[in-house]
């Protein structure tokens, strides 16, 4: 009975999973992001067939990270890739069918004709507990015929955003008044003077007269309305007429928020274009005001003015081939940056690796040597940085000790010697800022593992040197130095790598600041590749740039791989692996 109860839990956990996994491969598609969708849906596929194969049972229990390094690792590396070759970034966001679809259809890109005039309009808002809610009715006075609207509904979407809102009007007439199937009542009965109505009635719903722009009474009711009414449901509204005007709330000359008569800015057609000396049917944009088509070029809508020049209207997303990995070297302003970080990045991590394996190792040797006393708390106090998070480190150094204002290194030098280093905004100065922290933090690893190094070292070694009149020096370079490099030169390599994407110390000690002057890229003296393109993708001053900040990343993939295959090299794991 257990046995058959798990098994049913069993097939109705796979049914499920099966159920979400193709409603989110199917949500993901429909949004654009096709890739994703279709590594969910195959994963799924590849799911069932273990289950379902009496052959494929083994695999059973590797599907955890099957799918873990597919979502976490395979597609982010195919993402970074597929993006690099974009112009993915600020104002090309979207693909071309939703940019296209947003310009004929976002009220934003509407516009008033100039013979039009505003249409009078009042708004009548449902009573609870004598507060007034956001439930409400409209009524318009379109040339003397009175029309009735409610909230106007969702017309298009994307995602969770009302893009458009659609009501119509409905016209009201002394004989037969009627919205929504029900019987439209005025209070007091006046109905030709149903502007001026204090009060309606829809079955048993009553509505009272709450605003309208040109009635002072209703005036203190006007932040109401704009924040709880105007804002939620009208801002991105159109009211239809029976002859197909469309009404849209906007902002009169005096002020006021009035509904005018509104005109589509932009319309889809398809005209006859030449492409690459073909003549083709091509979707384009047209202006309705020129009835001119907008340019399109390197994945961005333009309006030609009349001087001839180009005025950006949109942008999307395509594909532009290699040119952010040329943009690195064959634009000056971004290949001297690219170029100075790219040193700065190797120096960094060189340098970080010389002096924490220096400062560790001369603590090693000291700790190694047993006639020391109190070893164990010498070396439990050194290996306290490497305790500490770096988090807090970083910040201690930069806010505690090198601080310009108040720092104690600054204090201490304007006590002795009466000078302050500006730490932070001379490049030089902020680089040995950056190696001093990384050497604090990064010493403790190399001494713990130089110590580990130096006790594997037979002391026949060291008896056998000594009778032959070696020195302690001579002992050092011709046994202890080569010895300890054997087993500590494949860390070093992992260290190098480390370091040269050891992002955090840097963003949190200097933001990769101070700035470098002459540059079109958000990049600093001290920045890394790593921190670089964390700047390119989220900092940048004139907006965020994907594609760029993916092709630094796939070259700082390249930069790393080598460095692992090196290390992989020297520590024999691929004669290891082909045994």
């Amino acid at each position: 009975m257990l046995r058959t109860t798990l098994k049913v839990v069993g097939w109705f956990f796979l049914f499920v999973t099966n159920a979400l996994a193709f409603w989110a491969s199917t949500f993901l598609i429909s949004y654009g992001l096709k890739s994703l969708g279709i590594v969910i849906a195959s994963l799924i596929v590849i799911v069932d067939f273990i289950f379902f194969s009496r052959r494929a049972y083994p695999y059973r229990y590797i599907i955890p990270a099957v799918i873990l390094l597919a979502i976490l690792v395979v597609y982010p590396i195919y993402f970074t890739i597929n993006i690099a070759f974009t112009n993915y970034g600020t104002g090309h966001i979207e693909v071309r069918e939703e940019v296209v679809k947003r310009l004929i259809t976002d009220p934003l890109y509407t516009y008033i004709p100039e013979e039009a005039h505003s249409v009078s309009y009042t708004v009548f808002v449902r009573y609870e507990n004598l507060s007034p809610t956001d439930d409400f009715l409209i009524v318009f006075n379109v040339g003397g015929h009175h029309f009735v609207a409610g909230v106007a509904q969702p017309k298009v979407r994307r995602g969770r955003e009302i893009v458009l809102r659609e009501g119509v009007l409905v016209p009201v007439t002394s004989e037969h008044h009627d919205f929504q199937g029900h019987v439209l009542e005025v209070v007091p009965d006046d109905f030709f003077n149903l502007t001026d109505a204090r009060m309606l009635k829809i079955g048993e719903e009553v509505y009272r007269r709450f605003y309208n722009p040109d009635d002072p009474f209703t005036v203190r009711n006007e932040m109401f309305f704009k924040s709880r009414i105007g804002q939620k449901y009208l801002a991105n509204a159109e009211y239809i007429t029976p002859d197909g005007v469309r009404l849209a709330l906007k902002i009169s000359s005096d002020g006021k928020w009035r509904f005018f008569p509104v005109k589509r800015l932009y319309v889809l057609s398809y005209r006859e274009v030449e492409i690459d000396g073909e003549r083709v049917f091509k979707s384009v944009v047209i202006n309705t005001k020129t009835n001119r088509p907008l340019l399109e070029e390197e994945g961005a809508f333009y309006e030609l003015t009349s001087e001839g020049k180009k005025k950006f209207v949109a942008g999307y997303i395509d594909y532009v081939g290699v040119r952010n990995f040329m943009r690195i070297f064959t634009d000056p302003s971004v290949s001297r940056p690219f170029l100075k970080i790219f040193a700065w990045n190797f120096t960094w991590a060189a340098l970080s690796v010389l002096f924490t394996f220096i400062v560790g190792l001369s603590f090693a040797l000291v700790l190694n040597d047993r006639t020391l006393k109190g070893r164990v708390l010498y070396r439990t106090l050194l290996i306290v940085p490497w305790a500490i998070p770096a988090f807090i480190s970083v910040l201690v150094w930069r806010n505690g000790i090198f601080n310009e204002s108040y720092g104690l290194l600054n204090k201490f030098l304007l006590s002795i010697f009466g000078i302050k280093l500006k730490w932070f905004s001379d490049a030089f100065l902020a680089k040995i800022a950056c190696l001093a922290v990384n050497t604090w933090l990064g010493f403790p690893y190399m001494m713990t593992v130089s110590l580990g190094a130096l006790q594997s070292i037979p002391d026949e070694f060291y008896e056998a040197a000594a009778m032959d009149g070696a020195g302690k020096v001579q002992r050092f370079f011709s046994i202890t130095f080569p010895l300890l490099l054997t087993t500590v030169a494949p860390l070093l390599v992992g260290s190098f790598a480390f370091n040269f994407n050891n992002f955090v110390n840097i963003y949190l000690l200097t933001q990769g600041g101070p700035p470098m002057p002459n540059t079109t890229t958000p990049a600093g003296a001290t920045d890394i590749l790593i921190s670089y393109t964390y700047k390119l993708a989220f900092e940048g001053g004139r907006g965020q740039d994907f594609g760029f900040a993916s092709a630094v990343s796939v070259i700082i993939f390249v930069i790393v791989a080598g460095i692992s295959f090196v290390n992989f090299k020297l520590s024999g794991s691929f004669e290891e692996v082909s045994r």
